[in-house]
């Protein structure tokens, strides 16, 4: 999604000017978006989540799917985003937030290759005596915000994993006479969830993660929407008890 991520800067893009995102074609190739637990009771009625293991730094992230193969977005038509909600890293392009040297840092930046980005046309960042103008401010919020809820996305994972929650998820899709398996994704367990004690069910409630996770859940049944895409693309599927092999 992102081509040429550079802090902003006054000496660099004083004349920088955004454009109102008219397409989402920036996307169209991406199967797979980022999202934090507080979006997940909207994205749920829409996409499935599941959870992406980062090996490097031993830590788990969720994402909604967005297609069943790498460089597909079947939600993305003719450039319009066809479904009601839209993740939060997509609705803030072409900014994000960087950490610099210090740990809890953080600068704004924006992608300078974007057809959204230019020295012309929208709305300025910087206004003509060098402070930052309306815009920059509501990203600046915006940005602050999304930080915050990414900060407990992932104390959400990590307490999932000590809990031992994560299960691979495997998942098989006819294509014509192709079978493909669909994998390198997780779920939360349901089987384990429903047999956590009464004490540790109390602890999770208390942290909020008892919603977090049916919404999880229940988003597992919009694969079958996934599938739904695919078959006007002649995708032919099997059946749903077909589809999903048990891992034990």
């Amino acid at each position: 999604m992102f081509k040429k991520i550079v802090p902003i800067t006054l000496n660099n893009h004083k004349d920088l000017k955004v454009k109102q995102i008219d397409n989402f074609n920036f996307v169209s190739d991406i199967h797979l978006a980022s999202v934090m637990v507080h979006e997940f009771s909207r994205a749920a009625a829409t996409y499935p989540i599941v959870f992406l293991e980062d090996k490097a730094n031993d830590k788990f992230r969720p994402v909604v799917m967005l297609g069943l193969e790498a460089g597909e977005n079947l939600f993305v038509q003719e450039g319009k985003w066809k479904a009601s909600y839209i993740p939060a890293i997509v609705r803030r392009y072409p900014f994000a937030l960087s950490k610099t040297g210090d740990e809890d840092r953080y600068v704004i930046c924006i992608d300078e290759d974007s057809e959204f980005v230019n020295n012309d046309e929208g709305q300025a960042i910087f206004k003509e005596d060098g402070t930052a103008d309306e815009v920059m401010d509501r990203v600046k919020k915006y940005l602050t915000e999304l930080q915050q809820m990414d900060l407990f996305t992932d104390k959400f994972c990590e307490d999932m994993k000590s809990e031992n929650m994560f299960t691979p998820l495997n998942m098989k899709v006819r294509v014509g006479d192709e079978i493909k398996n669909v994998g390198g994704a997780y779920v939360i367990n349901e089987e384990r969830f429903n047999d956590l004690n009464n004490e540790k069910f109390v602890e999770l409630r208390e942290k909020k993660y008892i919603p977090v996770i049916y919404s999880h859940l229940s988003s597992l049944a919009q694969i079958e929407r996934l599938l739904t895409f695919k078959d006007t693309s002649r995708a032919v599927t099997e059946k749903i008890e077909e589809r999903f092999e048990e891992v034990k």
